[in-house]
């Protein structure tokens, strides 16, 4: 039942309009009655009414304020005006404020009732608008993954306009900005040495994609990120607030720990704006062709050289202990892969991640010195100085010369 408030200061009026009409035919019930507009607002309020028939002229607040109150604290009351002949200048104001419709004093039955059953068919229509507006937004929000993969593919195939793309960030509930990060992860379709590679069933391949998303997505969440597979099959997410973070080395180390999968990952920053990212996209996308060709052996040795670069005392020998190969077979694989050395390479995580520390943290030198694996400050900025071009303080400073610093 649709409820109704009659706000009249005549008593007779208001007897008038409640025995003049069939309201349980209409669907509608009196639900209040006052005589001034201040108690018509207060009651409105109360029983939440969704028609008013409201009468210009009252003490203490007037027909057109009270009007104007309706309008802004219950904005989907319908109002009817019940006014005289003499105040029809009056009434054509009320009108302005977004009247429904409105009646000539004394009104008659029949007027009175043709109004109202045109107020409650509008009521009625709204009602089932938002009935669907409702569905389709439950819709909507449970297809939001699939329409975030959509969008994220037309994003990085350059099919959208920036402001398309701005549009679309707030419409799938994203930050309406340019990202951080956007990060690649990819399982090589078959595994092993050449002289027994394993090729797996496409049910088993799936699961351990789905597997891989699940871990994607824990590792993720707490930053706002999209996640999707582009065209050629990889996993890929588009990051927001994760500028200082590894979520993706996160995502490569628990994936090798609880599947027993080693997965390529590469997270690559986003420095400009959303207009920039398939750029940033391709120049990822061919940084994972490049890591794909690297054996299984030297991932899983730079893997734990970036778990434990912290460690003052991590060697060639203790990577190479810790994947079961020897050093020598280590180190030359390290030449033949990835063109550079064992110290090398370490020196290159401790630097990179100390530019973070850096330009993230408030920590010290010397804290931040200990924090990437050197046992004195000294050593640290002889190092980092010669791999950047300038000491750790000045890079602090915004003085670096090489923005790229060790990568």
């Amino acid at each position: 039942m649709w409820n109704v408030i009659i706000a009249d200061d005549e008593p007779l009026i208001r007897e008038g309009i409640r025995e003049s009409v069939d309201w349980e035919a209409l669907g509608m019930r009196i639900a209040a009655e006052a005589e001034d507009g201040e108690e018509a607002l207060e009651q409105a309020l109360a029983c939440r009414a969704d028609i008013a028939l409201v009468d210009l002229n009252m003490p203490i607040m007037d027909g057109i304020t009270l009007i104007g109150e309706l309008r802004n604290r219950l904005p989907s009351c319908r109002i009817i005006i019940v006014t005289g002949h003499d105040e029809f200048a009056y009434a054509q104001q009320a009108i302005r404020h977004g009247v429904d419709e409105y009646l000539l004093k004394p009104a008659n039955p029949k007027d009175l009732t043709a109004v109202l059953t045109r107020v409650g068919e509008q009521l009625e229509k709204a009602r089932e608008q938002e009935k669907h507006l409702e569905l389709a937004s439950r819709q909507i929000r449970r297809n939001i993954p699939l329409l975030r993969e959509r969008f994220c593919n037309e994003w990085i195939g350059e099919s959208l306009t920036r402001q398309e793309v701005l549009e679309q960030l707030r419409f799938l509930e994203l930050p309406d900005r340019a990202p951080s990060l956007f990060g690649i992860v990819r399982w090589p379709e078959a595994e092993g040495s050449a002289a027994a590679v394993v090729v797996r069933p496409e049910r088993e391949r799936q699961l351990m994609l789905f597997a891989i998303e699940n871990i994607m997505d824990e590792l993720l969440s707490p930053w706002p990120h999209a996640r999707f597979r582009d065209p050629h099959g990889f996993l890929c997410a588009i990051v927001w607030d994760a500028a200082d973070a590894d979520p993706f080395g996160a995502v490569e180390r628990a994936v090798a720990r609880y599947l027993k999968l080693f997965v390529v990952t590469h997270a690559e920053p986003v420095t400009g704006g959303v207009e920039t990212v398939p750029a940033v996209y391709r120049k990822a996308r061919g940084i994972i062709y490049r890591e794909t060709a690297i054996s299984p052996v030297v991932r899983r040795a730079r893997m734990y050289m970036r778990d434990h670069h912290h460690d003052p005392d991590l060697s060639l020998e203790s990577t190479a202990r810790a994947v079961g190969v020897s050093p020598v077979y280590l180190s030359r694989l390290f030449r033949q892969e990835l063109g550079t050395t064992f110290v090398a390479l370490l020196t290159q995580i401790r630097i990179s991640r100390a530019t973070r520390l850096l330009l993230t943290t408030s920590m010290s030198i010397a804290e931040i010195a200990e924090a990437v694996g050197y046992e004195s400050q000294h050593y640290f900025s002889t190092a980092f100085k010669k791999a950047v071009g300038v000491s750790p303080i000045r890079y602090r400073k915004g003085d670096a010369v090489d923005d790229e610093g060790s990568g």
